[in-house]
């Protein structure tokens, strides 16, 4: 599914403009990438987490010549999906629908 695919489901669900549902999934998109550059957690319950881990830096390669190449620590995102969001993947239907017991 690519962005356009998503912005045209959510059309076709909420009974809005295309247009209209641009500007809510780039600002679902946007609220994410503004917490995660600021180092927040992102946790959509049922869906899953994202958050970012640091990676060291490190000697590598250029697969082209062999020559060594220093590799800076940088950010990465990471998204992390919920039971449920597994659950659901692998066909178990009574996943999402089935209440916590008490």
């Amino acid at each position: 599914m690519t962005k356009a695919d998503l912005i045209e489901e959510v059309s076709k669900v909420v009974e809005m403009t295309r247009k209209d549902s641009e500007v809510i999934v780039e600002a679902i998109f946007d609220s994410v990438v503004r917490s995660l550059r600021t180092g927040d957690k992102i946790e959509i319950r049922g869906f899953g987490s994202f958050r970012t881990r640091q990676r060291q830096a490190r000697v590598g390669r250029n697969p082209k010549t062999g020559a060594r190449v220093e590799v800076p620590s940088k950010r990465i995102p990471f998204f992390k999906p919920s039971k449920e969001l597994k659950d659901l993947v692998n066909g178990d239907e009574t996943a999402a629908v089935t209440p916590p017991a008490v």
